[in-house]
C-alpha cells in the first residue's frame, strides 16, 4: 500500500467534493477555510495533479479530481464500516475460511469436499465461484485460502501452489422419469437417440466423456451444453435430456431432483483437488481439508 500521500489530506478533499465547496467543507469540519484549502493543495502537490478548478464563483473537480473522488468514496465507505466489523469480530469469535470453487466442480460435490472444514463449530465460510485461472490468481494474491477444482494446477515458476488430491468419483448417467425407459433400453447406444446434455469443454469431465463416447462407438444426440453444473442438472431434471453426474452425489440427485440412474461410465472417474499456496504457516482449516 502506498503511503506517499496523507489520508487526512484525502479526507479533507473528499469532504470538499461532497459539500461542493471549500467554505461549506470548512463549516462541516469546523476548521478555517484557509486550513482546508492548504490541506487540499498539499494533496495536489503530493499526487502531482490539480484536483479542483475554478468555475464562476465556485469550484469543480478536474478529471483527475473525479478519479480521486471515486477512489476516496470507496476508501471512506469502507472506513465507515470498520466500527461495525470490529464489534462483530469482537463479539462473535469465528474461524474465517475463503474458498474459491472452480466452475467445473459439481455444486453438489462441494459440500462433501468441504465437510472436514464444516465440522468447525465457529466457521465463517465464504465461497466464491469462478474460472479456474482467475481463482489461481486470487490464490496467489491471498484473496482466497484454497481452491477446489476438477483439475490440478500446472506447475509454474511464477505460481507457487500445490495441488492436493481429495478423491475421485465414477461418472454415471441420469434421466428424468419421462426419458428413463428409452435411455435404459440398449444403454449406452441409446445415448445416440435420446436427448443428451453435457458439460462444456471448460470442465475436465467433458474430455473424459468424449473419450468414453469414442470408445463406445456412440455419437451422442447432444441438445444442450452447460458451463454451470447446477444448470445442467436442473435442465436435465426438468425433462430436457439425459445427463452425466458423479455417483458421489447419487442420493442427492435421485432424492432432490427426482431423476433415475440409467447406467455408469465404467472406467471414467472425475477427480477433485484442493489447491493451496506454498506458505510456511497454512490456514488450519486448509490443513484439515488436505488431510
Amino acid at each position: 500500500m502506498s503511503l506517499e500521500f496523507s489520508y487526512r489530506h484525502l479526507y479533507y478533499f473528499w469532504v470538499v467534493g461532497k459539500e461542493g465547496g471549500i467554505t461549506r467543507a470548512a463549516d462541516r469540519l469546523g476548521m478555517a477555510v484557509q486550513t482546508v484549502s492548504t490541506q487540499v493543495r498539499e494533496l495536489e502537490r503530493t499526487l502531482g495533479y490539480a484536483l479542483l478548478k475554478p468555475v464562476g464563483r465556485g469550484i469543480a473537480l478536474t478529471e483527475a479530481g473525479e478519479a480521486a473522488m471515486r477512489q476516496a468514496e470507496q476508501i471512506f465507505a469502507l472506513g465507515e464500516q470498520l466500527p461495525q466489523l470490529v464489534r462483530e469480530a469482537a463479539s462473535v469469535p469465528c474461524v474465517r475460511l475463503t474458498v474459491g470453487v472452480s466452475d467445473g466442480v459439481p455444486k453438489l460435490v462441494v459440500k462433501a469436499l468441504l465437510q472436514p472444514a464444516l465440522e468447525e463449530p465457529q466457521l465463517h465460510l465464504l465461497c466464491h465461484e469462478g474460472e479456474f485461472d482467475d481463482l489461481l490468481a486470487d490464490l496467489a494474491l491471498h484473496r482466497v485460502d484454497v481452491v477446489l477444482s476438477d483439475r490440478a494446477a500446472v506447475p509454474s515458476a511464477t505460481l507457487k501452489v500445490h495441488s492436493h488430491p481429495l478423491g475421485s468419483s465414477e461418472l454415471a448417467w441420469y434421466a428424468p422419469p419421462a426419458l428413463a425407459a428409452a435411455a435404459k433400453r440398449g444403454f449406452p447406444r441409446s445415448l445416440a437417440k435420446v436427448p443428451v446434455l453435457l458439460p462444456t469443454t471448460h470442465a475436465a469431465a467433458r474430455g473424459l466423456l468424449d473419450q468414453w463416447f469414442e470408445h463406445q462407438g456412440v455419437r451422442p444426440n447432444t441438445v444442450g451444453e452447460f458451463e454451470d453444473s447446477a444448470l445442467l442438472k436442473t435442465f436435465g431434471a426438468g425433462g430436457m435430456g439425459v445427463f452425466p453426474a458423479v455417483s458421489l452425489v447419487h442420493e442427492d440427485l435421485t432424492a432432490g431432483y427426482g431423476v433415475k440412474l440409467i447406467g455408469t461410465c465404467e472406467g471414467v472417474e472425475e477427480r477433485f483437488f484442493a489447491i493451496a499456496a506454498h506458505r510456511k504457516v497454512q490456514h488450519p482449516l486448509v490443513q484439515r481439508l488436505l488431510k
